[in-house]
């Protein structure tokens, strides 16, 4: 069975990304790689930047903080492979937009269209919903709706993956 959709879930600095970039170059198909990050303080431009250096240059870079459904859309190119990182990050990103009405509008648009397509698609997102339930609303609200994601996707997905300490756990679909 070739894994089609895979979603690869893990702590921060799991070794998720890594084992995305990995299975992408694996696939022997043109990538193009769906950036979500913004850079909104210097830790967080160094991360960009590290994931930035270690794409192959030949990788198609799209940047999508927002507009997820509609990069995707655009990208699904037969015989092509999309790695889409960051799902959390999007979310956050969907939280904090000025219209409230993104969120809904932008998750809904993003579920219908993946399983629309036929694409080798792999997905990285953090699983955030492990440890202590947070005390702000807004916390609370990012992990609920990130559990729920993940919860959907899972589904939709062939395969299923949780990095821990660097070590891939296939908790649906073939071994990566």
């Amino acid at each position: 069975m070739t894994n089609r959709q895979t979603l690869i879930l893990g702590g921060v600095r799991s070794g998720k990304s890594r084992l995305a970039e990995r299975m992408a170059l694996e696939s022997q198909l043109p990538v193009t790689y769906i950036a979500t990050a913004t850079a909104q303080d210097e830790e967080m431009h160094q991360r960009i930047t590290a994931h930035q250096a270690r794409r192959p240059e030949e990788w198609h870079v799209i940047e999508a903080p927002i507009k997820l459904a509609s990069a995707l859309s655009n990208q699904a190119i037969t015989g092509h492979c999309i790695l889409i990182d960051c799902l959390t990050l999007w979310l956050t990103n969907l939280l904090l937009a000025d219209d409230s009405s993104i969120f809904e509008r932008e998750l809904d648009a993003f579920i219908t269209l993946l399983p629309t397509l036929s694409n080798r698609i792999i997905m990285v997102s953090n699983e955030t919903n492990m440890g202590i339930i947070p005390m702000g609303t807004l916390s609370r609200r990012y992990c609920d709706e990130a559990g729920q994601l993940h919860q959907e996707l899972s589904q939709q997905c062939d395969q299923v993956i949780l990095t821990i300490a660097g070590l891939p756990n296939v908790l649906k679909g073939n071994k990566p």
